[in-house]
């Protein structure tokens, strides 16, 4: 599998999630499964079915994000210091039709989040901006047709 781009707080974030998964929702699952076991009876037990279920869907994301943290190449836009734009930069854009203006952090697919600015390296307006500048002009394929994006500024960290 290939490397995939992550910032330092998304690698943070996947670290503090795991520790979670692994220090208290596992433990307590098992738990849910003994005390569920010690009411006898398993075949028509609900709790031990739900217990179960719950165990399952944590094994699954702990070996998920263990994943994704051995497959990420941590970034830190904080040490990067180029012009233009790349993975991490946070860019301020200034619709060219509205004069609206947006900023916006590219991160990795994981860690995007569009309230609170973060959009995926992979979408439409991250690689419409990739490798531009200050005062360049992004035009983004979008489903209601070409929308263009002056950019006001390029900052790291």
């Amino acid at each position: 599998m290939s490397k995939v781009p992550m910032t330092v707080e998304g690698a943070e974030r996947l670290k503090r999630e795991l520790h979670k998964l692994k220090t208290v929702d596992r433990p307590s699952v098992i738990a849910a499964i003994a005390e569920a076991r010690s009411h006898g009876d398993l075949s028509e037990n609900a709790d031990y079915d739900a217990a179960k279920e719950r165990q399952s869907f944590i094994e699954g994301r702990i070996a998920e994000v263990e994943s994704k943290l051995a497959n990420a190449q941590v970034i830190d836009p904080a040490a990067l210091d180029v012009a233009h734009v790349v993975f991490g930069a946070t860019v301020e854009l200034a619709d060219a039709k509205s004069g609206d203006s947006v900023t916006y952090q590219i991160v990795g697919d994981d860690e995007a989040d569009i309230k609170h600015g973060k959009i995926s390296i992979n979408s439409p307006i991250a690689r419409a901006l990739i490798g531009k500048g200050e005062g360049d002009t992004a035009d983004v394929q979008a489903p209601g047709g070409v929308r263009s994006y002056d950019i006001l500024s390029v900052r790291y960290g």
